[in-house]
C-alpha cells in the first residue's frame, strides 16, 4: 500500500467549497476535545465517552438552530473529526505525543472524507471523484485505474491537494549497481557525500528562493498585520504580504522536498547497502551558526525517506553508531586526531594521508565495523 497526493484544480466556487468543509472539520474537531475535556472525569472507556459525545453531536449540537449551517456539507467530515481525535488521544495515552490541541485556521485547512459504499473506481485520467464532494480537475494525471476509499484534502499556501491510498505494491528492481557498503556523510558545505566520491550539492534555486524570502519580509517589517486583541483589522496590503509570504514558504518547501526525494530515489536504486551516520539534529540546531543549515537542509527527513524507500528498492539501511568518529578517523591507517570543523581538509599525523573531510568520513562509514550499526527502522510500520 503506498500514497498519492495529487493538486486539484479548482474554479473560485470549489475553492469555496473546499474552505468550508475544511472550516467545518476544524470546528468538529475543536467542539469533541472541548467536549472531552468536560467528561474526562468520568470514569468509562475512552470508546465509551467518544461514543457518548457523538451522540451528543449528532442528535442535539446540529439540530440546534445557530449550527442548522453543518446539515448542508458532507456528514463524512465531522466522522472523520471524531476518528483524528480518536487517534491524537491514543497517541497521547502511549506516550507519543502531548493531549491534541485545538485546531488553528493560522494551521492549514485539511479535511477527510470516505465512501461509505465501499472503494471508488479512480479511472485513469485528469479527472477525480470525491466521494460526498463531486468530481474535479487534476493538474496531474492519474496514470492508471486504481481503487480507493478514504480521501484527503489539504490547503498549502493558496493550492489544495487530494491524497489517497493504493492497495498495491511496487516490485524491487532485482539488481542494484553497487552492492558492497556505501556510507553517506551529510555536511553544511556538501549536503551528501558518499564513500565512492559522489557528491550532492543543495540546488542553487532553493538558495535563491530563501535570498528572496527574507527580502520579502525586511521590505515589510513595519507592516501593521492586525491584532484581535486591540481590535485592529488587518489592511489590505498586510493580507496581500500574508498570501505571497505563505506562496514563498511554500515553495522553498516544494524545492527541498523535490531534492530530497529525487537524491533519495537515486541513491537506493544504485546502491543495495547503504550506511547513514546517527547524527544529533537537536544538538547541531542548538548552535545558532549551524541551526539554519542544518534544519533548511533536512537532513532528519533524508534519512526518514531512505529507510521508507528501503522495502521499495529492495536496500538494506544502517544506522552507525552516533558515537563513532567517522569525521576523527584516518580512512587509511585507522589513526583517531582532533579534527575541527573549521578544516575541510583531514591529514592523517600518523601516515601522512590527505583526503577530503566529507570522504574520509564517509569510508570510515563504509567500512565500520559490524559490532556499531544497527538496522534503520522506520517511524511506521506496514500495518499501522
Amino acid at each position: 500500500m503506498y500514497a498519492i497526493k495529487l493538486e486539484l484544480k479548482l474554479n473560485n466556487c470549489e475553492r469555496t467549497l473546499m474552505k468550508r468543509h475544511a472550516g467545518y472539520a476544524r470546528f468538529c474537531y475543536n467542539m469533541v476535545r472541548t467536549l472531552y475535556l468536560g467528561v474526562m472525569d468520568i470514569k468509562v472507556s475512552r470508546t465509551r465517552k467518544l461514543g457518548l459525545i457523538k451522540k451528543t453531536f449528532t442528535n442535539f449540537i446540529k439540530k440546534q438552530p445557530e449550527y442548522q449551517w453543518t446539515n448542508t456539507l458532507s456528514s463524512r467530515v465531522y466522522q472523520n473529526a471524531f476518528i483524528a481525535f480518536n487517534r491524537g488521544l491514543e497517541r497521547f495515552v502511549k506516550g507519543g505525543s502531548g493531549f491534541p490541541n485545538f485546531k488553528r485556521k493560522k494551521s492549514g485547512d485539511s479535511f477527510t472524507v470516505d465512501s461509505s459504499n465501499g472503494p471508488i473506481f479512480l479511472s485513469a485520467g485528469n479527472r477525480i471523484k470525491i466521494p460526498t464532494l463531486g468530481t474535479f480537475r487534476l493538474k496531474e494525471a492519474i496514470g492508471y485505474n486504481c481503487c480507493s476509499q478514504t480521501f484527503t484534502i489539504s490547503r498549502t499556501a493558496d493550492k489544495w491537494y487530494v491524497s489517497f491510498t493504493v492497495k498495491a505494491d511496487k516490485i524491487p528492481p532485482l539488481y542494484h549497481f553497487v552492492c558492497e557498503p556505501t556510507g553517506i556523510d551529510l555536511g553544511v558545505s556538501t549536503f551528501a557525500t558518499l564513500s565512492d566520491g559522489t557528491v550532492y550539492q543543495l540546488p542553487g534555486s532553493l538558495k535563491k528562493a530563501k535570498i528572496k524570502l527574507g527580502k520579502l519580509q525586511y521590505r515589510n517589517r513595519n507592516k501593521q498585520l492586525g491584532n484581535k486583541k486591540l481590535g485592529t483589522k488587518k489592511s489590505k496590503n498586510a493580507q496581500k504580504f500574508e498570501r505571497n509570504f505563505g506562496k514563498q514558504h511554500a515553495n522553498i518547501a516544494s524545492r527541498r522536498r523535490d531534492f530530497l526525494q529525487k537524491t533519495t530515489t537515486e541513491i537506493s536504486k544504485k546502491y543495495a547497502h547503504i550506511r547513514i551516520e546517527d547524527l544529533n539534529i537537536s544538538g547541531m540546531a542548538a548552535n545558532h551558526k549551524l541551526a539554519e543549515a542544518v534544519l533548511g537542509s533536512g537532513f532528519y527527513e533524508f534519512r526518514r525517506e531512505l529507510v521508507y524507500k528501503s522495502p521499495i528498492y529492495g536496500t538494506v539501511v544502517e544506522v552507525v553508531d552516533r558515537w563513532y568518529p567517522s569525521s576523527k578517523t584516518c580512512s587509511n591507517c585507522d589513526h583517531v586526531q582532533p579534527m575541527p570543523l573549521k578544516e575541510r581538509v583531514f591529514v592523517c599525523e600518523a601516515c601522512g594521508n590527505s583526503c577530503n573531510r566529507d570522504l574520509n568520513a564517509a569510508i570510515n562509514l563504509a567500512s565500520v565495523s559490524r559490532d556499531r550499526v544497527r538496522m534503520a527502522s522506520p517511524e511506521l510500520t506496514p500495518v499501522e
